[in-house]
């Protein structure tokens, strides 16, 4: 679970560190050598900042090992596909969050060592969600200019993996050229105070999912591929105890959004059992989301 020193700053996924590391969740031989010959992060030159026409959603790779980001420093503002490979054995995810009033990096690295809620210039803007180790997920948000952070607060069988080195800041500066427009989406996914809401079945195959957060508290989705015969009540208790193996497979999703923002991801939907959860502590009582019914299990044909 998070450190005291972040309660009420945990954001995306952040209690997906719940969801044990080992190499039950790794993926086989293809993802090993996808995650050697992946492209790495892209590096961002004063020049290429600003040039040319956003046709589409810029795509920024980001790999996370253990324990740091390869990210570039610098992007352009405008909408942004972040594609975040997880190339270390433990599990990582990638939340960003916006630094407003002119704070920088140093400013949040001074909040996080001491305990207390997050200071109202801190922003939860999503990123993609935790996957297994060896596999990618996706997160498609809209960048403003400013200062912005890339964290993983993921802390088992130890501190948060931002105290082992996975804090990084990242600029966003302003673009030139037409607006990418939004992605196409097959299906919204509502998060609410504290339940899914779905706009229609998800079919099988490659989809695009829209998540709006219509709550009054910031809300994530991790995304979790159930084991054959498992029900979400199975993955649950397990939770409760992490006693053998893990009956589910972190996929993604997206991590912590605050009240009235949106995001999309893309995942490949084989036919099989799934679950959303809200991992995130409540505002009011500090209980995760998903101890006040934030879970849901459905089905793909």
């Amino acid at each position: 679970m998070a450190s005291v020193k972040i309660v009420g700053l945990i954001v995306g996924a952040v209690a997906v560190a719940t969801l044990v590391v080992n190499s039950t969740f790794a993926e086989g031989p293809q993802y090993a050598a996808a995650a050697t010959t992946a492209t790495t992060a892209t590096t961002a030159t004063t020049a290429g900042l600003t040039a040319g026409p956003a046709a589409r959603a810029r795509v920024v790779r980001v790999s996370a090992e253990d324990f740091k980001f390869d990210a570039p420093d610098a992007i352009p503002a405008g909408l942004t596909d972040f594609r975040f490979l997880n190339k270390g054995p433990a599990l990582h995810h990638m939340q960003i969050v916006k630094l407003e009033s002119g704070k920088t990096i140093n400013d949040l690295r001074a909040v996080l060592a001491e305990p207390g809620p997050p200071p109202a210039w801190v922003k939860e803007v999503g990123g993609p969600n935790a996957p297994a180790p060896g596999v990618e997920s996706n997160a498609t948000i809209m960048l403003e200019p400013g200062n912005y952070a890339l964290i993983c607060f993921i802390d088992i069988d130890g501190p948060p993996h931002f105290m082992k080195g996975m804090l990084q800041g990242l600029r966003v500066v302003p673009a030139t050229g037409p607006a990418a427009p939004k992605p196409t989406a097959d299906v919204t996914l509502t998060l609410l105070d504290y339940s899914f809401k779905t706009s229609a079945p998800i079919q099988r195959g490659l989809r695009t999912v829209r998540v709006t957060n219509e709550g009054a508290q910031h809300h994530e989705i991790e995304l979790v591929k159930l084991a054959p015969g498992v029900s979400v009540g199975d993955f649950m208790k397990w939770i409760a105890k992490m006693e053998g193996p893990p009956p589910g497979k972190p996929l993604g999703g997206i991590s912590g959004i605050d009240a009235g923002m949106s995001a999309y991801f893309s995942a490949d939907f084989s036919p099989g059992n799934y679950a959303f959860v809200c991992f995130l502590p409540d505002t009011r009582d500090g209980k995760p989301h998903f101890a006040h019914g934030m879970v849901q299990q459905f089905t793909v044909n």
